[in-house]
């Protein structure tokens, strides 16, 4: 495995991970176990954030304390499935800014399309986490971290809870310098491009909706009409 990869086998991680591929899991319950599982891992992805000495009055006594060493950290999830990772890690981070990417995959060619970028205008003071509960062919993941790093951040970790080999591939040969996290890596793709066994279509799952698949952009690429139906 890719030094750059690192795979979660944490119990708590993995059992929540389990309930959440169910096909039973219903929509409140997948919603609250993608919370649950990026809190976890936010935990595990921040290990290596430094520390600096602060001195503090406890109740009791002066003392010498440990915080984060004034790190600015920025939270981009990609549209719209990363958007269900995100309030964990701002409970986790909570100082952290937040962008968002907007892509979506081509039903033919099963390539990215960008329709939305907002960035915190300080990015390039940031460290980045790029958030996508699938890494399916990496192609958004990959996109995504290529319109960030137009705005030279300090670095960047994507976080995803699970990954086909085939995504892990195309990201770390995109970027090599980008550190992946994730809670599984599973079997592969199928013809249509969906991670087996996988756990279906994340964002569906997260908000409830089932995709009727049209989308339409105008003539000058800035319009995209997404058209869905609530289960």
């Amino acid at each position: 495995m890719n030094s750059k990869v690192t795979i979660f086998d944490h119990p708590l991680i993995q059992h929540k991970l389990s309930i959440l591929r169910d096909e039973n899991t219903g929509t409140k319950e997948f919603r609250e176990l993608i919370s649950e599982i990026s809190m976890l891992m936010c935990y595990e992805a921040t290990r290596d954030l430094p520390l600096e000495d602060v001195v503090i009055k406890t109740p009791m006594a002066t003392m010498t304390a440990k915080k984060i060493a004034g790190r600015k950290l920025a939270l981009v999830p990609i549209l719209r499935a990363g958007c269900g990772m995100l309030d964990a890690m701002l409970r986790m981070v909570p100082s952290a800014k937040v962008g968002h990417i907007g892509l979506y995959r081509d039903e033919v060619t099963h390539k990215p399309v960008e329709y939305y970028n907002k960035l915190p205008g300080d990015v390039e003071e940031r460290d980045v986490f790029v958030l996508d509960p699938m890494l399916a062919t990496g192609g958004s993941a990959a996109d995504a971290i290529s319109i960030i790093k137009r705005s030279n951040p300090r670095s960047i970790r994507f976080l995803c809870i699970i990954a086909a080999p085939e995504g892990i591939e195309v990201l770390t040969k995109s970027h090599p310098d980008v550190e992946i996290y994730c809670a599984a890596k599973d079997e592969k793709l199928n013809e249509n491009c969906y991670i087996l066994p996988g756990l279906g279509d994340a964002g569906d799952r997260i908000y409830g909706t089932d995709v009727v698949g049209e989308v339409s952009v105008d003539k000058r690429g800035s319009t995209v009409k997404l058209r869905s139906k609530t289960k």
